[in-house]
């Protein structure tokens, strides 16, 4: 499906193509979109819209991969993907994009790494310090 494939969970939901939805889909795990929705998709799980997948509104979720159309706003706490063929026009919000050789991406794009940063700080923290005899410990800040 995607070259740097991150999905997380099951597919737990499918649109095939000559599908409509218009309004608001919500979801968990992972959802494939092949069909069209005209709304609004809200998850915490990942979004999958394929080659013949489009959407027209606001999306919201973990991670995103396309390979379809999406005109609106896109909104990711994780990942978004943009392969070969794509068309995207939309503002976009997340803290890693990857744009592929071949993709179409017009609009605007805010990479808000802050949580991801301090993420990775913690995780390089030790968790014990060694001290020399005599020595003051270290103030955390």
């Amino acid at each position: 499906m995607f070259k740097g494939e991150d999905v997380k969970g099951e597919l737990n939901g499918f649109l095939d193509g000559g599908s409509h939805i218009q309004g608001e889909l919500n979801f968990e795990d992972t959802f494939r979109l092949e069909g069209k929705v005209t709304g609004n998709i809200k998850s915490q799980g990942d979004l999958v819209v394929g080659e013949h997948g489009e959407v027209d509104g606001e999306i919201q979720v973990g991670q995103l991969f396309v390979s379809g159309t999406i005109k609106g706003t896109i909104e990711a706490s994780g990942r978004v993907e943009l392969t070969a063929g794509c068309r995207v026009t939309a503002s976009i919000k997340s803290p890693v994009l990857v744009i592929e050789d071949g993709a179409y991406f017009e609009g605007r794009c805010a990479m808000d790494r802050t949580q991801s940063q301090a993420k990775r700080e913690q995780a390089t923290k030790p968790s014990v310090v060694a001290q020399m005899p005599g020595a003051k410990a270290p103030q955390e800040s």
